[in-house]
């Protein structure tokens, strides 16, 4: 007596359905979101900002309430209730106006590349026995200097941003219906034989 109330091949041929299904589904909400995103680029920006109000919102009062239920130093706990007021105060000014969220969006991730890119570049150099070295070094370089340039004009190069993103979704998109259809050739073929 078979664990499976059906055969394995029917299983397997409803796991690819699903499959194909899924990838089918996220490829169009690619493309639908990546169509958005080039055709209204401002008001793209300006859901952009409130979404990212919101996040800092809520990061922000998950580290408080992470900052008084950890067993963690007192140092560490302050730390991390001063960065959850900061994020809430952040937040806060994501919904004085859509600049200012668009502004704090476009200095968080030029902040954010441009440490990562210092980050990348230090290990990398650091570490002689590092696979892709040179490249990892290209990356960092690359990386810090998009920072710079998203700290030194945020408002052009988020808008920038949306519009890459979305040709980036169109992309996306295209190949992942792509995918679905040939993971649902492949099934029936499967099914068949």
């Amino acid at each position: 007596m078979s664990v499976f109330p059906e055969e394995p091949g029917l299983i397997a041929q409803r796991l690819a359905k699903m499959a194909w299904q899924s990838i089918l589904v996220v490829g169009v909400c690619s493309l639908v979101v990546g169509v958005l995103a080039l055709v209204w680029p401002a008001a793209t920006l300006i859901v952009v900002g409130v979404l990212f109000g919101i996040y800092l919102l809520v990061s922000g009062v998950l580290q408080i309430v992470a900052a008084f239920g950890t067993h963690a130093s007192v140092a560490i706990r302050v730390l991390a209730f001063v960065s959850g007021a900061l994020s809430i105060l952040l937040g806060l000014l994501c919904f004085r106006g859509e600049m200012q969220s668009i502004l704090l969006l476009g200095l968080w991730i030029g902040i954010g590349w441009l440490f990562r890119g210092i980050t990348e570049i230090t290990a990398s150099v650091a570490d002689r026995g590092m696979p892709a070295r040179g490249w990892q070094i290209f990356l960092g370089v690359l990386t810090a200097l998009g920072g710079v340039v998203l700290i030194v004009s945020p408002l052009a190069s988020v808008t920038l941003l949306v519009l890459f993103g979305g040709i980036w979704l169109l992309v996306v998109g295209v190949v992942e219906i792509i995918t679905a259809f040939r993971i649902r050739s492949a099934a029936k073929r499967v099914a068949s034989s």
